[in-house]
């Protein structure tokens, strides 16, 4: 296995159509070598021609000879998806970044799992990881249509704490069924396009007792935030320079020659995270929602900026 500043050369092992406009890639290590570890919720960064792209794991943590992702071919595709379906082929090999995680499985009483069409990736080895607990939890999963949803043979496993939703036989996902009279300490783990993550993410505002959880691949709409100018003190560099509007602390740090890793840059990935020792940010990224927003331990430096004038970073 060759490995670079967290970067491995993986084989395709495999190509698999699961569903309409989806395919299961398995990639293993080309010399046999086991794989980093991971947890429920993590995802790893495939290099394409268009940029890095993250994809949720969603086969079992403890194979450690192969990481499984679904890719959903999307219709206004960037390059990513399209390269994956179109040109990848089982022997190729293509960089892969990480695992990380930002989406873990945390304590709750009981869970209710939310997906929408390709989301159900990172759903389901915590579904696995529950279940194995012998945990109370409920998965609604959501697509256009039964053909589109992927990864319906291993899910009829699970029986009843089940509940398929295709949108051409019931409509839209019926959250008002799930989250009015929400239990104390519930879980909700949802993972869809960012119009469904909206819209929990806004109702679950007033729910008390609930903890909320969502993994988003599309930046947020930030378009219309307005920047305010701030100095960087970087501690450990001695550097200090003022962040204006229109350019990030990421930026500016690679300007004055400081790496940081890092690999969508739309606050997506959380692998520019970088340490506070003071100051006060202001949360940018799509990982942090509620309660989350309030963390001052560190900020995603490819969007985030401060509330205070000065913010000084370990790094």
């Amino acid at each position: 296995m060759s490995e670079e500043e967290g970067v491995l050369d993986l084989m395709v092992e495999s190509l698999t159509r699961i569903a309409d406009g989806v395919l299961q890639v398995t990639l293993v290590d080309p010399d046999g070598y086991w794989l980093p570890e991971w947890t429920p919720g993590a995802h790893i960064d495939i290099e394409t021609p268009a940029g890095p792209r993250q994809y949720s794991l969603c086969g079992d943590p403890e194979d450690r000879t192969r990481y499984t992702i679904g890719v959903l071919r999307e219709s206004a595709s960037r390059g990513g998806s399209t390269h994956v379906h179109d040109v990848l082929r089982p022997g190729d090999l293509v960089e892969v970044g990480g695992p990380r995680n930002h989406f873990e499985l945390l304590p709750a009483k009981r869970y209710l799992f939310i997906a929408g069409g390709i989301g159900i990736t990172p759903l389901l080895p915590m579904i696995r990881d529950v279940e194995a607990r012998g945990e109370d939890w409920k998965l609604v999963y959501g697509g256009r249509s039964r053909a589109s949803m992927g990864f319906l043979e291993k899910l009829a496993a699970y029986g009843d704490k089940v509940e398929l939703w295709p949108e051409d036989e019931h409509g839209l996902l019926p959250l008002d069924r799930l989250l009015t009279d929400a239990p104390d300490d519930l879980g909700i783990y949802c993972c869809g396009p960012s119009g469904l993550l909206d819209v929990i993410e806004g109702r679950c505002e007033t729910l008390a007792g609930v903890s909320v959880h969502l993994e988003r691949f599309t930046a947020k709409d930030l378009s219309g935030l307005v920047d305010t100018p701030f100095t960087v003190i970087c501690a450990k560099s001695e550097v200090e320079r003022e962040v204006p509007a229109g350019t990030s602390v990421l930026d500016v740090l690679e300007q004055e020659g400081i790496s940081v890793s890092n690999a969508c840059r739309e606050g997506v990935c959380g692998s520019c995270e970088v340490a506070i020792l003071d100051g006060t940010p202001e949360h940018r990224d799509s990982i942090r929602v509620g309660a989350e927003l309030d963390d001052t331990s560190s900020l995603a430096v490819c969007v985030s900026r401060a509330t205070t004038p000065r913010l000084v970073l370990d790094i």
